[in-house]
């Protein structure tokens, strides 16, 4: 064993990094802190980096495993591991189950388990300064090495109330993306700003990811970059709804108009990522490594959407059974989370309950399954469209919840699904939910009124036709009955005159 790995050792060495190990394999909340700092690289020993590994990437789609899932785990998941590693590993497990690694240490390998990842850290920081100092990049050194030092450190104390008072009084920019729609600029103070969640509201048909792609689009048109993530259409669908809203070329004449396609999209400030995930195949987790993987690109997003949430898979919660409610209000917050981690506004939609298909203003008790979405998002708008609405291009927009400003308030639209074009227009006397409802409700009775003056019209008729079929049946049956009678009275008096004769 090199000098140098013998010195870790001392201290750090075997004994504690498979302490360490076994400690995060038993105790789930020490192991979600251990995957806030813990690199596997620094795990020395390889058969601990696979095992490690194995157990963090199993976190991603299921609950914290246990022993014997990380048997099943080691069985199914180590094909691309040599023999001896594998070998080193079910060793390394065989002495977790015959307690040859004790648990007497247990609280000092939690308390030095900080102390440990810093070390390691540090000496990575350290090797990585030799290169830096060949090309004396000091601020570049500097940096690195504080990295390490603050591995783990939050230096964020909190707004001290009395030491900060003038920070109060300066505007901290949000940041809005615009939505493109005046009237909801207007009341939003800008659009959706930097770490708050917007959910767009509809029944399957109404406009949801019509909403969504509208929303992208004028903020690619404005130069922002927008990372959109699509789990029910195919990404080369979402872009076609892009080249539409953004063109105002009719879907249907997309594939006859490519030139025109190609020079306006060459001149689009913005950028623009389209992601494809099949259904419940995506959860939080897969989100933010994506973003990961783009920052590394050097894509740094201004804005993401998901269309949409209720179509994430749920991330695991450490309990074997969750209700789909429950579920469903901890992907919205893990969406909320994501835009404060990477200070960016996150845009989604939610399908409505049966009680929002046929509602004239869909209200947040219309939001499917979790009514705790409503209390994470910071804004909340709904669209709905009746039968006459679709075939009029028109449709309404409730502002159900608006942290920065006033909501309640029903806004026309004008909805033109053949170019993905959605208007906002300004709201009138007649824009509260109960003149809405009344004069939608108006307009539905006066439509059944006259779907019922047909369908009695038709069925009046349907009688009478029936009627008149069963008159002339009844004329039918008496006048064949009346010839029988003749032909039997023609018949006896025949054989009376022969009888007589």
């Amino acid at each position: 064993m090199p000098e140098q790995q013998y010195d870790t050792f001392s201290k750090f060495g075997k004994s504690f990094q498979e302490k360490l190990v076994k400690t995060i394999l038993f105790d789930r909340n020490f192991a979600n802190q251990m995957e806030e700092v813990l690199d596997t690289s620094y795990l020395e020993l390889k058969y601990l980096q696979v095992f490690v590994d194995l157990m963090f990437q199993h976190k991603q789609s299921y609950p914290h495993p246990t022993y014997e899932a990380m048997v099943s785990v080691v069985r199914t998941q180590t094909e691309d591991y040599s023999d001896s590693i594998i070998k080193q590993v079910i060793e390394f497990m065989a002495r977790i189950k015959s307690n040859a690694i004790g648990d007497d240490d247990e609280e000092y390998v939690k308390e030095k388990s900080l102390d440990f990842c810093k070390k390691q850290k540090l000496k990575e920081a350290i090797l990585k300064s030799v290169d830096l100092l060949q090309s004396q990049s000091f601020d570049q050194i500097q940096k690195v090495i504080n990295e390490a030092m603050n591995l783990g450190a939050d230096n964020d104390h909190g707004h001290d109330y009395h030491e900060d008072v003038l920070d109060r009084f300066e505007m901290k920019m949000r940041n809005p993306v615009s939505t493109h729609w005046d009237e909801i600029d207007d009341i939003t103070k800008g659009g959706l700003g930097k770490r708050e969640l917007g959910v767009v509201v509809a029944p399957t048909g109404a406009g949801k990811s019509m909403a969504l792609a509208h929303l992208g689009a004028m903020a690619v048109v404005k130069g922002k970059t927008v990372v959109h993530y699509t789990l029910e259409l195919a990404d080369t669908v979402v872009g076609q709804r892009y080249d539409s809203c953004i063109t105002g070329i009719e879907l249907t004449s997309l594939m006859s108009m490519k030139d025109s396609i190609v020079e306006a999209v060459a001149l689009i400030p913005g950028q623009l990522i389209i992601k494809e995930y099949p259904t419940k195949s995506a959860s939080t987790r897969t989100i933010l490594t994506h973003l990961e993987k783009l920052k590394q690109k050097g894509v740094n997003p201004d804005m993401i959407i998901v269309d949409y949430a209720d179509l994430l898979k749920p991330t695991a919660s450490g309990f074997k059974t969750q209700e789909l409610r429950h579920s469903l209000g901890n992907t919205y917050e893990e969406l909320r989370a994501i835009g404060q981690v990477w200070d960016i506004p996150v845009w989604t939609a939610s399908q409505t309950n049966r009680s929002g298909l046929n509602a004239e203003v869909i209200t947040m008790e219309a939001i499917s399954e979790a009514f705790s979405k409503c209390f994470v998002a910071d804004f909340i708008c709904s669209i709905s469209r009746t039968v006459e609405d679709k075939t009029e291009n028109k449709g309404r927009m409730f502002v159900a919840k608006n942290r920065n400003g006033v909501d309640g308030i029903v806004y026309p639209m004008e909805i033109d699904t053949s170019r993905v074009h959605m208007r906002v227009l300004p709201p009138d006397e007649h824009s509260t939910i109960d003149a809405v409802v009344m004069k939608t409700k108006q307009e539905q009775d006066e439509h059944l009124r006259q779907k019922y003056k047909k369908f009695k019209a038709t069925r009046d008729k349907k009688a009478e036709d029936a009627r008149q079929k069963a008159d002339d049946k009844k004329k039918q049956n008496e006048d064949q009955k009346s010839l029988k009678q003749g032909l039997r009275d023609l018949k006896q008096k025949i054989e009376k005159e022969q009888a007589a004769s």
